[in-house]
């Protein structure tokens, strides 16, 4: 496996607890969002970007800023797999929207994206993290389906690990 990074963007600590998770699956290190850098983003080759959705569907706040830092970046060398914590109960219509926003601000980058998810198994009305009738990530409610949170993650990266 080449050189990779889990970064994610937490506010109150569930996507933190779920890119921890898949940095000890993967063997790699977990990095907040905050203390990203472009030496980070060039010392690696696999970024793995874990946000949660706030709101109506809006990326979690630190991501803002370092969304910028990436799509400044020069991303065509790298593989970028997504993943994302929301609520599929109370924002159905906006579910895990925030990995839609983060992907749609660095989807011209030339980066190879990986891991896009079935929508089987999933009880959602809308979201923007739909791509060819996809999730482009995998999408997690560790709020109504933390019984199928560890499963949903060990298939994912079963999925994704022969191409990082």
């Amino acid at each position: 496996m080449n050189a990779t990074i889990v970064i994610y963007g937490s506010s109150t600590g569930m996507c933190e607890a779920i890119a921890e998770k898949i940095a000890k699956k993967l063997g790699c290190e977990a990095l907040n969002v905050q203390n990203l850098t472009a030496d980070v983003i060039n010392d690696h080759t696999n970024l793995i970007l874990g946000t949660s959705t706030w709101g109506a569907g809006e990326l979690q706040d630190d991501w803002y800023d370092g969304a910028k830092m990436l799509h400044h970046a020069n991303l065509s060398s790298k593989t970028i797999a997504l993943f994302g914590c929301g609520d599929s109960c109370t924002y159905s219509d906006t579910f895990v929207g925030g990995i839609g926003i983060l992907y749609n601000s660095i989807k011209a980058s030339g980066a190879n994206f990986i891991g896009a998810v079935s929508t089987d198994g999933y009880t959602f009305d809308d979201s923007e993290a739909l791509v060819d009738g996809k999730f482009i990530g995998l999408p997690l409610d560790d709020v109504n389906e933390d019984d199928k949170t560890d499963a949903r993650i060990n298939a994912w990266i079963a999925d994704i690990l022969p191409n990082l």
